[in-house]
């Protein structure tokens, strides 16, 4: 006698939701070319929106929440000597690299938008960061020159993240970690792709990619344990480029 087939009583529910989440997330990614897609982007950033950026990142307690994070070392960022901050924005990383990473470490900002690197630098006050101008896909520096990669909420604005995440894994070097922030396709996450203009990200999804081209994912992070809890906060991951077999092998010969 076969079993009676069970069913989920929470489904129908969830369907809802995911259909109402679809409904509010911003699509028009997929109907433009890349490089209008680009153009549209930049100009956000470089207008009204763009400059309201450092307020709305205080509102929503992302850049107060990260500060706290780093003072805490849940990302250590005092180990690292050359730190690439990618899609710097209005500083909203980089101002806490500032104050918590090695007084000695090199900082660099990039960012597409040269107008929100120069907000950046105005907001910040501060000498110690250079500020260039890159696209995240086509980043102007050599093999393997930092130690330390951080990228936040950058991603979403790539409606495939792998050739992104490829510069930034070939810009990495063996044995460094990136700090990952991406939005998730959460109901919340669908409300911040509406106003940016920009994508979500599954969470198993992005995992087997950042694998896929080189960036294995070390731990997963939360602001608070609040947001561990609820599964809120969007994706925080550390991610690190492996090193070379026989750099492994020569190291664990010589202990």
């Amino acid at each position: 006698m076969s079993r009676p087939q069970q069913t989920d009583p929470y489904s129908h529910r969830r369907k809802r939701k995911h259909t109402l989440r679809r409904f509010v997330e911003f699509r028009g990614m997929s109907r433009l070319s890349l490089k209008q897609y680009r153009k549209d982007v930049k100009q956000l950033y470089d207008g009204p929106k763009g400059a309201m950026l450092a307020v709305g990142s205080m509102v929503s307690l992302h850049e107060p929440l990260l500060g706290l994070m780093l003072r805490e070392r849940k990302f250590d960022v005092t180990r690292f000597q050359n730190i690439l901050d990618v899609g710097s924005g209005a500083g909203q990383i980089l101002g806490h690299l500032i104050k918590r990473a090695n007084p000695q470490a090199q900082l660099i900002g990039c960012d597409l938008s040269h107008q929100m690197l120069k907000r950046a630098r105005s907001r910040l006050n501060s000498q110690r960061p250079n500020y260039i101008t890159a696209d995240l896909t086509q980043l102007p520096f050599d093999d393997d020159s930092f130690d330390c990669i951080t990228c936040g909420w950058v991603i979403e604005h790539l409606h495939d993240p792998r050739p992104g995440l490829r510069e930034l894994a070939r810009v990495l070097q063996p044995g460094g970690s990136m700090l990952l922030l991406a939005t998730e396709d959460t109901f919340a996450g669908a409300f911040v792709s509406r106003t940016w203009k920009c994508r979500t990200y599954n969470r198993s999804e992005l995992n087997g990619i950042c694998e896929e081209v080189g960036l294995p994912w070390r731990e997963q992070l939360y602001f608070t344990k609040l947001h561990r809890y609820l599964k809120m906060g969007g994706i925080l991951v550390e991610a690190t480029k492996p090193a070379p077999r026989s750099h492994l092998v020569s190291h664990t010969c010589q202990s």
